[in-house]
């Protein structure tokens, strides 16, 4: 991404760039945990990998948010339209719903063919519900959108969860009354 050109409040001209924009894409690890535990499962033959989600999202994030710190370099107010108009940013959130569904779909043929111990078959249950509650924040991001496409993919992404009525709650509900609009 080039630099963006804004002007301080001072009038000085400056620049903004984006130092973390290719870590978005660490956000669709989360939607690849059940990719990541099959490959796993298959190159060790060890079922403790289909635990890959609860690893993800209870030591792997956590360790990577304790070790990138708290970040006080926000954009400048200035180029936050330039970056709400980058499809960079958009794709990367588009990304975790056909990754999501995709993993949700090969967990249930695995669940129909393979013939896995009780222990595996629960912890492929966590690994993908992981992967669907993550996906919360994901449809979160996508309801607060003007597209009406955006608004119809953050439903699409609460399904699996059976979380549907997020959607409405949080929009019609907690943004009305408690928060921002």
């Amino acid at each position: 991404m080039a630099a963006l050109v804004y002007t301080e409040p001072d009038g000085r001209p400056a620049t903004w760039r984006d130092r973390k924009r290719y870590l978005w894409l660490l956000a669709l690890i989360p939607s690849s945990a059940t990719f990541i535990a099959v490959g796993l499962v298959t190159a060790t033959g060890w079922n403790v990998f289909w635990w890959t989600g609860p690893l993800i999202a209870f030591a792997l994030i956590p360790v990577i948010d304790i070790l990138a710190g708290e970040d006080g370099k926000n954009p400048p107010d200035e180029v936050i339209d330039e970056l709400e108009n980058d499809r960079f940013y958009r794709w990367c959130t588009y990304a975790y719903l056909p990754l999501q569904y995709t993993a949700f779909f090969l967990s249930c043929y695995i669940w129909a063919r393979w013939d896995l111990s009780v222990l595996s078959n629960i912890g492929l249950a966590v690994t993908i519900g992981v992967t669907a509650g993550i996906g919360i924040n994901t449809a979160h991001e996508l309801g607060h959108k003007k597209e009406s496409v955006e608004r119809w993919l953050s439903k699409i992404v609460l399904a699996q969860s059976a979380y549907g009525h997020f959607y409405l709650e949080h929009n019609r509900g907690h943004h009305v009354r408690v928060s921002t609009p």
